[in-house]
């Protein structure tokens, strides 16, 4: 299964689950699994959105971003919101999406502030 290899191989993943409260929702793990392989702490919040596909329509520029990544943060965002993909705007999913940054930023700050052992 997906989500117990994202838990094996990202720290962060099982803090995200608790902290978006999807604990026992399987789609809903299953999406975030597929967006944490994308996220890099390295880069911004506004980077991120724009390989989602959450960016301000400037006219005259190529929209580069992926689809893929876009569907499996609709269907995080119906889940975490309880709602159905009707009902999705992008201000929810930016705010999901917001919410994920910040907590995988703090999780991958933390253990790079821990100081070398031995």
């Amino acid at each position: 299964m997906i989500a117990e290899e994202a838990g094996k191989r990202y720290p962060a993943y099982n803090r995200l689950v608790d902290g978006l409260g999807i604990r026992g929702n399987i789609k809903a793990q299953e999406a975030l699994a597929e967006l944490i392989t994308y996220l890099d702490p390295s880069k911004g919040f506004r980077k991120t959105s724009n390989l989602l596909g959450l960016f301000k329509p400037i006219r005259g520029r190529k929209k580069i971003y992926s689809g893929r990544l876009r569907r499996a943060l609709e269907r995080l965002t119906a889940s975490v919101n309880n709602t159905t993909s009707f009902q999705l705007t992008a201000r929810k999913e930016k705010e999901v999406l917001a919410r994920i940054w910040r907590i995988y930023r703090q999780e991958a700050l933390g253990r790079l502030a821990i100081p070398a052992q031995g």
